[in-house]
């Protein structure tokens, strides 16, 4: 989320409406719109990666995994997930969802804090929620908040495998870095190349 472009609060229907033909994407909040900013080559990485693992470990279930131009209603406000997986029946519009399992998103500079805070705090409103995730893309670090522990969160960091148990998958935080390009990835490949050989 980045700059306002409109002055006046606009209803749902003017927003989806606007978004159809828009030529850059735009997040509803509190009936505000705010454009959102181009992603860094790290972020795009990050996504894939992410969406890539739970998109191959859920094949074969009624999961469905989106990456960043699929919205989720969220009360009257909408927001573009970097990824999100539906598992039930959400096919009721076909331009956004409202039953996701998970979220995740990758920090940056410009949506840092209201990923961490006003976002994450809507989207835990999602009954179907279990679990709220945050990627960082400088440093090799995951934050999980779970439902199933009163949306307490937890760390993560390359080495580790997650388990993402609203949707019983696992996977190695090194995966979710591949090929990212940050000072914690390229000392973490560097330790495990010595350990090899």
């Amino acid at each position: 989320m980045n700059l306002k472009y409109a002055n006046n609060k606009i209803s749902e229907e003017e927003y989806l409406q606007s978004e159809l033909v828009a030529e850059i994407k735009h997040e509803l909040f509190d009936g505000e719109v705010y454009a959102m900013a181009g992603a860094s080559e790290n972020h795009n990485l990050l996504s894939l990666n992410m969406a890539s693992e739970l998109r191959n470990k859920l094949k074969g279930t009624p999961c469905k995994t989106f990456m960043s131009d699929m919205k989720v209603k969220v009360g009257n406000d909408f927001f573009y997930p970097d990824v999100m997986v539906v598992c039930q029946q959400d096919d009721e519009f076909e331009y956004y969802k409202q039953a996701p399992v998970i979220i995740i998103e990758v920090l940056s500079k410009s949506t840092r804090r209201f990923d961490q805070t006003a976002k994450r705090l809507r989207c835990q409103k999602i009954s179907t929620l279990g679990e709220y995730v945050l990627i960082e893309q400088t440093i090799g670090e995951i934050q999980v908040f779970r439902k199933k522990d009163h949306w307490q969160s937890f760390y993560y960091y390359l080495g580790d495998a997650i388990t993402f148990y609203s949707l019983g998958v696992t996977v190695l935080v090194e995966d979710i870095y591949y090929q990212v390009n940050n000072d914690d990835v390229l000392a973490f490949l560097q330790e495990k190349n010595q350990i090899a050989l």
